[in-house]
C-alpha cells in the first residue's frame, strides 16, 4: 500500500542517471576503467576471503573484522558498478523509482556497516598493540562476533531509517540526476515536499554512521601510532606496523572514496 501511495504521489516513475554522458567519446575507455575496478575489487576481495577461511592459524578476530569488510565491499562494489557497467553499453540512463530506491538503501546500509566494521577493527589494533596483555580476556569470539553483527544491524537499521522517510518524501521533477548512482543528496535536490525531518533525521545518523566510527577510528590510530613509537627496538616497532598497515590503508581509501562520491 505504501509503495503504491509513493507512486502515485510522484511525477517521475523512473529517475535518469546524467553523470559523464557529456563525453560520448569517453563512454569506452569508461566502461574499460570501471570494469577494469570492479574485476580487481572483486579479485582482490574474493581473494582475502577465500585466504582466511580455510587457514586455521588466521582465525583470529582481525581476520574476521578483515572478511567481514571485503565481504561488504564485494557487496557494495555490485549494487553500483554493474548498473553503470550496463548504462555505459546501452547508453540507457533511466533507472525505475523502485530500482533507484533500492540502490539507495542498500548503499547506504552496506556503507554504514563497513563504517562501523573499521571502527570495530580499530579497536582489535588497539588492544592488540596498547593493552597486550587484557587482549586475550577482553577480545574473545563472543565479543567479535557481537561487534561484527552490530555492525551490520546498524547500518541497515540507519538505511532503513533514511530510506523509509525518503520512501515518504514527494518528488515532483525533473527526474534526472546528474550523477551515476542513486545517493541521497542527488534525490534529495528533487524532492519538492518540506524535507525538514528527513535532513535532520540523516544529519544525525550520517553523524552516527560515518563521524562517530571515523572519530572513533581516528582516535584509536593516534594511540596506536603513539604507543608503537614508545618501542624502543626497531624490530618490534617494524613488527607492530605491520599488525595495522593493511587495516590503515583500508580506512584511507574508504573514506577518501566516501568524501569523493
Amino acid at each position: 500500500m505504501e509503495k503504491e501511495e509513493w507512486d502515485n504521489r510522484t511525477s517521475p516513475v523512473e529517475f535518469l542517471l546524467l553523470a559523464l554522458r557529456n563525453v560520448p567519446k569517453l563512454q569506452m575507455p569508461l566502461f574499460l576503467l570501471s570494469l577494469i575496478i570492479y574485476m580487481g575489487t572483486m579479485f582482490v576481495n574474493i581473494l582475502i576471503v577465500v585466504l582466511l577461511v580455510p587457514d586455521q592459524h588466521l582465525h583470529t578476530p582481525m581476520s574476521v573484522f578483515l572478511g567481514n569488510f571485503s565481504s561488504v565491499q564485494m557487496c557494495c562494489t555490485s549494487r553500483i558498478l554493474p548498473r553503470l557497467l550496463a548504462s555505459f553499453l546501452s547508453r540507457d540512463r533511466a533507472l525505475s523509482a523502485q530500482g533507484c530506491m533500492t540502490q539507495l538503501f542498500f548503499f547506504g546500509s552496506f556503507a554504514g556497516t563497513e563504517c562501523y566494521l573499521l571502527a570495530t577493527t580499530s579497536s582489535d589494533g588497539y588492544l592488540a598493540i596498547c593493552q597486550p596483555l587484557l587482549y586475550a580476556s577482553l577480545m574473545n569470539w563472543k565479543l567479535c562476533l557481537q561487534l561484527v553483527a552490530g555492525s551490520w544491524l546498524a547500518g541497515l537499521l540507519m538505511s532503513t531509517i533514511v530510506t523509509r522517510l525518503f520512501f515518504k518524501s514527494q518528488c515532483c521533477g525533473p527526474n534526472a540526476s546528474d550523477h551515476f548512482f542513486c545517493d541521497f543528496a542527488p534525490l534529495l535536490e528533487l524532492a519538492c515536499s518540506d524535507s525538514t525531518v528527513l535532513r535532520l533525521v540523516t544529519f544525525i545518523i550520517c553523524f552516527l554512521d560515518v563521524v562517530f566510527p571515523f572519530v572513533f577510528t581516528l582516535a584509536s590510530y593516534i594511540c596506536i601510532i603513539a604507543a608503537i613509537l614508545r618501542i624502543p627496538a626497531t624490530t618490534g616497532r617494524q613488527k607492530a606496523f605491520s599488525t595495522c598497515s593493511y587495516h590503515l590503508i583500508l580506512v584511507t581509501r574508504f573514506y577518501g572514496t566516501l568524501i569523493v562520491v
